[in-house]
């Protein structure tokens, strides 16, 4: 019988046996003779041509073999590909992965073994001639069975992760060096090439890299990482940048809330075990600015100090105090580490937008280049380095927007210094910006404890004089115009459209009077429909209570702008004709309703404050009443009812409080209004003529914060001077500049 034909070796393919051998050890000069032969280019052929044949005849066999139930050789092949079972060579694996492309077709779902373990690979910290081949493979496999689609882009999704490139690093098999940088290139690289081959790709990556972001309690590392891959595929396949900025906005927005719920939570602990508690702001702690003890308790009142109009703000805790509960200190500790992965998310996107608005969009290239060129992700995890801009080059589909009323702003008269520079009004410009105005209608406008996200639509918004209009007409859409619209939501926007016209310094002059005279004639007509039918709805009366806290927030830092007179910044005259429009407030003022009762204390007494100051109306009577009615109400059991959670939730809502995160923040101090610069400065020589209720509010509003325990007057903390310049906050208090953040 002949005997079997010896089975194919996997680990050596040696070339022909040369005709003659020499049984004895060659000299150096036979040596010399010897080898220009065997170096001829037609002899390496000739062995390159044999090792490909003995490679494909074992791949053909083993996948027939396969296919009929025999498994012996096609795990031999799988084996090939799984670096803990076999230390091959890059030249040999990067032999198997070409042979392998030339039978793309005859991979059939029985060899999926076979193709998730070569997708499964660490070949991304393999050499650049076997990432170049691999690359070369996965394009030909999708194109001939699409169905591993889902499988090769769940490969590149999972490696975007830090961790998932801290396990290819550990098990690379380069011999050199190996970076992050260079990990996430070859991912990108390979997810162009999958891209110029597959145009329906975005709907199956999309669903991919929204399962792998990661965890909101995993640390900033792997938050940026992520996050900056995001953003640089938006640059390439700008049919995602939508839902892309969508989900980093969905994290951020949590993270957000989650800090604002355990300051509150971590509040409460402390007045139950009734200790001394400060203004927890863990932005300040953040820096190292912690407070120290307090000493004695001020008599001045309850409430008298505001870091700023949100009760959300919170307050800083003494970490240095040795008596802290343990169980608090680590729930300042994680606050703290919530609010760097927050300032992080916002400083990654703030510098994709400012990178996108100054950038020219180009088109991406249809296909890979033929090497692997460096791209430009930055080394992580650091937040600061450049990459890669935006580049859009086609329109995406946009969300649907309200359309806007007439313009309610325009260009500001003087360009700011620290503002973005007016970028050329591209296409892709206002596809992000109608994509950011979608993601803030469905998410950002429902939440109220947000604080800081809501600054990402802020800042576009002042990039174009057309975006600050469409934004201000779809939150009158859902305030005043849309009935449909939520009775939550309706209040929620009206407290935005007041504290985004008060704080944003690209919102002109005729666009604070435009604002206005919608408010009022609100205002008014509400008020006439109260008269003639008798009642009004409770709904309707929480819209009418968040919109006239508008009204007051703007007329507090607006004032100017709401005289006849352009020119004219004289605190006290007779006679000052104001708009015809403002004639309405003091029918709202002494209304049945009386919103300066409901609003948010802070609002309504700087609000009497200024007024009466410009000479515009006196509210202090008013004020009195609403004291005296408010003491003896203490004394009675309360009962909760919806409208009236709806209107405390509501009077601690200022969306657009000054921003206090250490790193993102420069985005948006040129674009901010500071209440310093618009306050009345007090006048000393008339404070003895102050009846005793002026007197408390003055008080109250030169110091600022939420209810604190404080020290006297003549005793300097430092804790507590940083207080009074975070009364910048939402509040309108006139404050002093101190050292701050």
């Amino acid at each position: 019988m002949e005997a079997p034909l010896p089975k194919p070796s996997l680990t050596t393919f040696p070339g022909k046996q040369s005709r003659k051998s020499s049984a004895t050890t060659p000299s150096s000069s036979s040596l010399l003779l010897v080898r220009r032969p065997i170096a001829t280019n037609s002899r390496v052929k000739q062995d390159e041509k044999y090792r490909n044949e003995m490679y494909l005849s074992f791949i053909t066999s083993a996948l027939q073999e396969k296919a009929i139930g025999r498994s012996e050789r096609f795990d031999d092949l799988v084996n090939q590909f799984n670096p803990k079972a076999a230390s091959q060579a890059s030249a040999q694996l990067r032999a198997w992965i070409l042979t392998l492309s030339h039978v793309v077709s005859r991979l059939e779902r029985v060899h999926y073994a076979l193709i998730e373990a070569i997708v499964r690979m660490p070949w991304t910290t393999m050499d650049t001639a076997t990432v170049k081949s691999y690359t070369i493979f996965i394009g030909m496999l999708l194109s001939a069975r699409p169905e591993y689609l889902s499988l090769v882009l769940g490969m590149i999704a999972q490696g975007f992760t830090y961790q998932s490139c801290a396990q290819a690093l550990d098990a690379s098999a380069s011999s050199g060096p190996m970076t992050r940088r260079t990990v996430y290139d070859r991912l990108h690289y390979l997810l162009q090439h999958i891209l110029s081959l597959i145009p329906t790709l975005p709907s199956t990556l999309m669903p991919l890299l929204s399962r792998n972001f990661p965890h909101k309690r995993q640390n900033i590392a792997s938050q940026s990482t992520y996050i900056r891959n995001l953003l640089r595929v938006c640059g390439y396949c700008p049919e995602l940048s939508d839902k892309i900025l969508g989900t980093i906005v969905d994290r951020a927005i949590q993270i957000d809330v989650e800090i604002q719920v355990e300051l509150e939570e971590l509040e409460e602990a402390e007045a139950e075990q009734d200790q001394e508690v400060f203004e927890l702001d863990p932005f300040d702690v953040l820096i190292g600015q912690e407070g120290d003890d307090s000493d004695t308790d001020s008599d001045d009142g309850d409430g008298d100090d505001f870091s700023d109009l949100s009760s959300d703000a919170g307050g800083d805790l003494d970490l240095d105090n040795h008596g802290q509960p343990e169980a608090t200190i680590t729930n300042v500790r994680h606050i703290q580490d919530m609010v760097k992965k927050l300032d992080t998310i916002l400083t990654l996107t703030f510098e994709h937008f400012d990178r996108s608005q100054s950038s020219t969009p180009k088109p991406p290239s249809p296909s890979p280049p033929t090497s692997l060129p460096p791209l430009d992700l930055p080394p992580l995890p650091p937040v600061y380095d450049s990459f890669n801009p935006l580049a859009i080059s086609i329109q995406s589909p946009t969300p649907s927007i309200p359309s806007p009323p007439p313009p309610i702003t325009q260009a500001p008269s003087t360009p700011l210094s620290s503002s973005p520079a007016p970028p050329s009004k591209t296409p892709a410009l206002h596809i992000t910006f109608n994509s950011l105005l979608a993601i803030f209608d469905r998410t950002i406008l429902l939440t109220f404890k947000s604080r800081y996200t809501q600054f990402l639509l802020f800042w576009y918004t002042s990039l174009d004089p057309d975006f600050a209009d469409i934004f201000l007409g779809m939150l009158i859409d859902r305030a005043l115009i849309n009935p449909s619209t939520p009775t939550v939501t309706r209040a929620a926007a009206a407290s935005y459209i007041g504290s985004f016209v008060s704080r944003a310094r690209f919102v002109d002059r005729e666009g604070v009077r435009t604002v206005i005279r919608v408010l009022c004639d609100f205002l008014a007509t509400h008020l006439d429909n109260i008269e003639h039918a008798g009642s009004a709805d409770s709904a309707q009366n929480s819209v009418f209570y968040a919109v006239s806290q508008s009204l007051f927030l703007v007329f507090c830092f607006r004032w100017r702008d709401m005289q006849e007179d352009e020119d004219e910044d004289i605190v006290k005259t007779e006679g000052k004709k104001w708009m015809r429009e403002l004639s309405v407030v003091h029918r709202v003022v002494n209304s049945s309703l009386n919103p300066l009762k409901v609003c948010s204390p802070n609002v309504a007494m700087q609000f009497a404050r200024v007024a009466n100051t410009v000479g515009f109306m006196y509210c202090y009577t008013v004020l009195e009443t609403n004291k005296r009615q408010n003491a003896r109400a203490t004394a009675a059991p309360t009962r909760i009812f919806t409208t009236a959670a709806v209107n405390a939730e509501l009077n601690t809502f200022f969306p657009f409080d000054p921003y206090k995160l250490p790193r993102s923040g420069p985005y948006i101090e040129g674009i901010y209004r500071e209440w310093g610069e618009v306050a009345i400065e007090d006048d000393e020589e008339d404070e003895d003529e102050e009846d005793e209720d002026e007197d408390e509010m003055r008080d109250t509003f030169d110091e600022g914060g939420i209810p604190v325990v404080r020290k006297t007057e003549t005793e300097e903390d430092p804790a507590t001077q940083g207080l009074g310049e975070s009364l910048g906050a939402m509040s309108i208090s006139p404050v002093r500049p101190r050292n701050g953040i």
